[in-house]
């Protein structure tokens, strides 16, 4: 077993950023290096004033306040980190693949690749290379490969260490784990790399709770974690359809099902759709490592629940444009939340990005909203993932800071994120400020509803 001294995460993402710093806070005698080729990014990370951090986690500034400067480093020395770590986590972007063999489908490992490389180049000594990024089944094997076969002689270890992060509890989730997942190869060298990891998580981690597993199924207990989750959520949706039609209700009904403990209740909330970085990306690798070993039925399982959530989104915004007289041009529709969940700055697949680009096809103006997202990451997104010309963006989208002026003179106030400040909101006083009839879509059933029917509102929730 390897004595950790030094640990280097190469990526200051959303899981690079907060797991090095619970490990750096709660392991004194390792120094953690987070490096990243973004100069922005890390200069955003060593930022004096910790509000000004570019990940969004509740907690996670104090867990930085407490460890940076004494032996948690953030750095775009991506070289000297990697030269001096016994232990480097890969924890970049891994999308899905927007071209060739496997577009749509497959993730894009260009980044990983790049990242093995540069560890073969750099390494004059033996390491232990962790892979944290979410990635298809058997890329430690062409990891492994690469650092063999490039490198100055040094000896690797691949380990897949997959993180269960809930982006707005990710701070809460590394601290309290319901497991922490570590896989390798199943040798001498391989075992006691795989120790040298237990060693840093139980530090905190009850041992019970490390479970160990040889490396192709710890990478595919991440895919299908992922995938039976977003199953959940699609699967309430899919019935809250039916319970529109039937004059159901969808609370009722998943609290119902909720209360059998074979179910249990989570991801049981019907919404506009899920988002966020891992669930689309990780169904959409499962299908395509499914054709890939023609498993066609497999797959087809598994794409429904993608095809089920654009549905739901497709729906959302088909409902607003009909109760709204089936035309929407010209109106002003507020967006309450961008961040595909609360709690985050996170705007990756949010279904704000996907209903806006429906609505703004039909010409509305949308006014949006959300506490933790910016105006440049805003027009980012709707730059990058729609097919909006540069025009229509400036000129139909409007991002507000503050809710002083937003629902002067709309037509419709959507809730795309189910931040928990929307709730407590003086629903009497915007009611007097928007165009009548006045339009309320949920796409989160988190307002209260017969109170803002009482206001004057007509309310359209998800599922009732």
């Amino acid at each position: 077993m390897t004595k950790i001294k030094n640990i280097c995460c190469i990526g200051a993402g959303y899981v690079g950023g907060p797991t090095m710093a619970v490990i750096a806070a709660k392991c004194p005698d390792i120094t953690v290096t987070v490096v990243d080729m973004n100069p922005d990014r890390i200069q955003a990370w060593n930022d004096p004033d910790l509000s000004k951090l570019p990940v969004y986690e509740p907690g996670l500034a104090e867990i930085v306040g407490v460890a940076r400067g004494r032996n948690l480093f953030f750095s775009t020395s991506v070289d000297q980190a990697i030269d001096q770590a016994e232990m480097i986590f890969i924890s970049v972007n891994t999308p899905t693949k927007t071209y060739g063999s496997g577009k749509g489908q497959a993730a894009d490992l260009k980044y990983i690749e790049l990242c093995a490389r540069q560890i073969a180049s750099v390494s004059k000594t033996n390491k232990i290379v962790v892979e944290k990024s979410t990635l298809p089944v058997r890329t430690a094997e062409a990891i492994k490969s690469i650092l063999d076969n490039t490198g100055n002689g040094a000896k690797f270890q691949v380990l897949s260490n997959p993180e269960f992060l809930a982006e707005g509890t990710a701070v809460t989730d590394l601290l309290q784990p319901d497991r922490v997942l570590i896989g390798g190869e199943q040798t001498l060298e391989g075992n006691a790399a795989i120790q040298s990891l237990v060693k840093i998580y139980s530090s905190w981690v009850p041992e019970d709770k490390i479970l160990t597993t040889n490396l192709w199924s710890s990478e595919l207990s991440k895919l299908t974690a992922n995938a039976f989750l977003a199953q959940r959520v699609s699967s309430i949706n899919s019935i809250s359809e039916l319970c529109e039609k039937t004059g159901a209700d969808v609370a009722e009904v998943a609290r119902a099902i909720g209360m059998d403990s074979r179910i249990g209740p989570k991801f049981l909330n019907a919404s506009v759709g899920f988002g966020g970085s891992c669930f689309q990306k990780d169904i959409l690798n499962l299908v395509y490592i499914a054709r890939s070993y023609g498993l066609t039925e497999v797959a087809d399982y598994w794409e429904q629940v993608i095809i089920m959530n654009d549905h739901q989104k497709s729906r959302f915004a088909q409902k607003i444009v009909r109760e709204l007289y089936n035309t929407i041009s010209g109106k002003k529709i507020v967006f309450l939340g961008w961040a595909f969940k609360k709690d985050t700055n996170d705007t990756r697949e949010s279904a704000a990005i996907y209903v806006a680009n429906l609505l703004l096809q039909e010409q509305a103006e949308v006014a949006i909203y959300d506490p933790q997202v910016s105006k440049k990451q805003i027009v980012s997104d709707l730059t990058l993932y729609t097919d909006l010309s540069a025009e229509v963006i400036q000129k139909r989208v409007e991002v507000y800071s503050n809710t002083d002026t937003l629902f002067d003179a709309a037509h419709a106030i959507a809730v795309l994120t189910e931040w928990d400040e929307f709730k407590s909101y003086d629903w009497n006083k915007i009611y007097k400020q928007v165009t009548k009839p006045a339009f309320v879509f949920d796409g989160r059933n988190i307002l209260p509803k017969q109170e803002l029917i009482n206001f004057g509102f007509k309310y359209y929730g998800i599922g009732s």
